[in-house]
């Protein structure tokens, strides 16, 4: 099923809980991690697109799964991936690294690395008055990717580089989270106004089959513990408890 967020991102529900991205200007598609490629070439084959170009913020088979049978079906289709993935992302034909600028759709888009879920994880910047993050799996609304690959530091370190973007940055996750990392949050702080009041909001949406992705920087920093986490120390109790959390 398709949800529309902004007006040229939209966000397809696929498996239990991924949420694949497809950013369209005029004909063309941007595709962001393709966990499964058949209702991304059913979106694009019914409203007449064309697959430009793919995204891929790491490896995990949740991500790139859907990527092989989209190459065969557009040939020509550019996947952008970290330089550093190109044993486990083969199918990669643009390699990127931390900070290059590239030029996608007419949109300045600039890659930044965010270690920590893996050892080589990137986001997409979409700079612009009303700017926009593809951050795959290292933050998500209430909470933030587990570390597999990174160490604590590597994740603390990628938060504060997302905390430095621009406050009205719109920011697109891969996976609908929301509801279960604040009713975690709200575990550890019961009387967290700002906290009961986005989870609230995302019952609603869920009750009305509505995504709770995407969402705002600067809303975020109000509601996430990991985002307000002081230093290294306070995160790692976060991550450590949430790990735990069931």
């Amino acid at each position: 099923m398709a949800f529309n967020k902004a007006p040229n991102i939209i966000g397809l529900r696929v498996l239990n809980d991924n949420v694949i991205w497809l950013w369209v200007k005029d004909k063309s598609v941007v595709v962001i991690d393709p966990s499964v490629h058949e209702p991304v070439i059913k979106y694009i084959d019914e409203n007449n697109l064309y697959l430009k170009t793919i995204l891929q913020t790491h490896h995990h088979s949740d991500h790139i799964g859907g990527t092989k049978c989209l190459i065969k079906r557009w040939p020509n289709v550019n996947v952008i991936a970290s330089s550093k993935e190109k044993k486990r992302i083969p199918f990669q034909n643009i390699s990127v690294e931390d900070g290059e600028t590239l030029n996608i759709l007419g949109a300045e888009v600039k890659i930044i690395e965010v270690l920590g879920h893996t050892s080589s994880h990137i986001a997409f910047f979409l700079k612009g008055k009303n700017p926009v993050l593809f951050i795959g799996d290292t933050l998500f609304s209430g909470g933030c990717g587990r570390i597999f690959e990174g160490t604590y530091r590597q994740m603390y370190s990628s938060l504060e580089r997302i905390k430095s973007l621009p406050k009205n940055t719109l920011i697109y996750c891969a996976h609908e989270y929301t509801k279960s990392n604040l009713l975690w949050a709200l575990n550890l702080k019961p009387k967290d106004q700002d906290i009961k009041n986005k989870l609230s909001e995302v019952k609603k949406k869920l009750s009305l089959n509505e995504l709770t992705i995407p969402f705002s920087l600067d809303e975020e920093m109000k509601i996430n513990l990991f985002l307000r986490a002081k230093n290294l120390e306070e995160f790692t109790f976060l991550r450590a408890n949430k790990d735990l959390w069931v």
